[in-house]
This record gives C-alpha cells, structure tokens and sequence, in this order.
C-alpha cells in the first residue's frame, strides 16, 4: 500500500507508530527509497526521517491480514495514494 506523510515523524509520533504497529503479530514493513525498516523498530523508524509530502510503501509479511496497515492510517500520520 503506497501512502503520503502527512507531518514529519520524531519523537512522539515515531513512538505511536511503533505502539501501533505493534499491537498486530504480523511484520509489518516500511520502504522509503533503498531503505526497508520494520515498522515495529523505533530506531528504524527514526533513521528513514520521515518528512511531509514523502511517498512509501507498506507491506505486511507473514500474514494475509491488512487490519494492521489499516491502523497506521487511524493515527493521523499518513494518507492512502
């Protein structure tokens, strides 16, 4: 699922994502560029510096479920492209 950042993503909102995303078993992948992260990952999470009008990707492993993917647009950060 290709998704736009909203606001930049620190410190408070990198932490509500990562809760989010780890309220679901599956692994649930971020892809900016060259770079994958574990959306689970706060450390990641911080290293791809997230920055409005960015575009990525979502992609959930290990499971057929998008439920997860689903709640990460709940929180304000991303919008569905």
């Amino acid at each position: 699922m290709r998704v736009r950042v909203l606001k930049p993503i620190f410190g408070d909102d990198a932490s509500r994502l990562v809760n989010k995303a780890s309220e679901y078993p599956e692994t649930i992948l971020i892809r900016k560029d060259h770079w994958v992260i574990d959306a689970k990952s706060l450390l990641g999470l911080l290293a791809i510096s997230l920055q409005p009008n960015q575009e990525v990707e979502f992609e959930v492993r290990d499971s057929q479920s998008q439920e997860g993917l689903e709640s990460l647009l709940t929180i304000g950060l991303f919008e569905k492209i």
